[in-house]
């Protein structure tokens, strides 16, 4: 009876065993970093897709990604400014997780020289240039906009150009990757937040501001 007990119990351990090792080898979590290849700086909301699929994801603001794939899957690496790269995920692993640092290479492109003349010598431009009358009101206006305060307040309320609006729509979009399928984090415990928070405070942003 005991060996009947100590036989069973071996074979429960051996399936267990083998069923840990089917479940990383069907799926892992592949996590990693994308870098510049001439400085190391991290690439931003680059596409991470899986080969031939719809599947993967977007590396935040730090180049940080991490979505679940499989061994031997080829994945493909996409940001403008780079060229493009793969990599296939090895076969042999013996974990379900798998991290990667990538590098990208910079794509530059280049243009033929363009040379825009103003006036079809430089004696004419600049005679026509010291002959300039510029009205009095458009000094003053040109001074005034250029004061210290006038261009604290621009800089404070001038909207955001389209570099902007396209960096937090693809912070926007990565946080919805992020966390699709689990509850959204809650920043209560970041320090990073916290330090936000700590320098919007000591600007005064959170000051009242009474109306004129």
């Amino acid at each position: 009876m005991k060996r009947f007990l100590l036989i069973f119990t071996m074979l429960l351990l051996l399936q267990g065993r083998s069923d840990a090792q089917n479940a990383y080898k069907g799926l892992i979590q592949f996590s990693g970093v994308v870098v510049t290849g001439d400085s190391l700086r991290a690439v931003p909301f680059v596409s991470i897709i899986i080969k031939n699929s719809y599947r993967g994801t977007i590396s935040d603001y730090n180049g940080f990604f991490s979505f679940v794939a499989q061994p031997s899957d080829t994945i493909e690496f996409s940001a403008i400014g780079f060229k493009k790269g793969q990599y296939v995920i090895p076969d042999s692993l013996e974990t379900d997780r798998y991290s990667l640092i990538k590098i990208l290479s910079r794509d530059t492109i280049l243009l033929q020289e363009t040379v825009i003349y103003p006036w079809p010598t430089k004696d004419q431009f600049k005679q026509a240039f010291l002959n300039l009358k510029v009205p009095d009101n458009d000094l003053e206006r040109a001074k005034r906009n250029m004061a210290l305060a006038e261009m604290r307040e621009l800089m404070v309320n001038m909207p955001m150009d389209g570099s902007g609006n396209y960096k937090a729509l693809m912070m926007e979009r990565q946080n919805k990757l992020y966390t699709a399928g689990q509850y959204p984090s809650i920043s209560l415990l970041n320090p990073i937040a916290w330090a936000k928070f700590i320098e919007a405070w000591q600007r005064g942003d959170y000051k009242r501001k009474d109306k004129d």
